[in-house]
């Protein structure tokens, strides 16, 4: 389903950042600099179809660097990637709606952008807004909703579509517990249809649960991959280091 080699993404951090007008008038008579950050260094892997991979690592170590090359994101800087099959991404949850439209006009926005007609959207709506439970809400400006808010209904758009590929990053780090144990049973469910799964979580015991296989980047690489007992183990001797 999916098959990368050779891939590397570097970006440029400024060493002083200008957010204000001052800074930046002051700025213009100052030569800028730059750190270089390797995301990626010379990754490859393959993904078949049917696996639940999860994908763990400190921060930085590349993790959402790599799902967002995945979903097209991010175009980079060498290698290749090849996927075969819908992808639907479920990372920074929210971001991308619209802010003074409502909920439900974000709904049709953000589902056709995911390939769903009218007629779909339409037979899902009620399924969308129960499932994020913004029932009361659903005619407010997004503007106006708080960031779990949006993350709930960002996610229970994405998730009626039918796609191959699922990149969830960290997607549980928002909403109560009640949120987050509908998500679990979405991810069941998938599991069970056998989708393919890349998922990035810090949390050890969902790794567990789901993945039938593991992958522990650091600074860009694969620095282990195997099964999720053995390669959390090696991650946690890696921070205690």
């Amino acid at each position: 389903m999916i098959q990368v080699k050779n891939l590397s993404k570097e970006f440029l951090i400024p060493h002083q950042r200008r957010d204000t007008l001052k800074e930046g008038f002051i700025g213009l008579f100052k030569k800028s600099t730059y750190e270089r950050f390797k995301a990626l260094n010379n990754l490859s892997l393959q993904v078949a179809p049917g696996e639940f991979i999860g994908i763990i690592g400190k921060n930085g170590s590349g993790k959402s660097t790599l799902l967002k090359i995945l979903s097209g994101i991010y175009q980079p800087d060498s290698g290749s990637v090849e996927v075969k099959g819908e992808i639907a991404p479920f990372l920074e949850l929210g971001i991308g709606f619209q802010p003074e439209l409502t909920a439900r006009e974000n709904i049709y926005l953000n589902g056709t952008l995911l390939g769903m007609t009218r007629k779909e959207i339409n037979q899902r709506f009620d399924s969308m807004v129960t499932f994020a439970g913004v029932e009361n809400f659903i005619d407010l400006k997004v503007k106006n909703y708080s960031s779990g808010m949006r993350a709930r209904l960002a996610f229970a758009i994405a998730r009626e579509a039918d796609a191959d590929i699922y990149l969830i990053d960290e997607v549980l780090a928002v909403g109560d517990e009640s949120f987050q144990q509908k998500c679990l049973e979405v991810f069941r469910d998938w599991k069970r249809k056998g989708k393919t799964i890349l998922f990035v979580s810090h949390n050890p015991g969902l790794i567990e649960e789901f993945c039938s296989r593991v992958i522990l980047l650091d600074q860009g690489r694969i620095l282990a991959e195997g099964k999720a007992k053995e390669v959390i183990e090696q991650y946690h001797k890696c921070n205690s280091l």
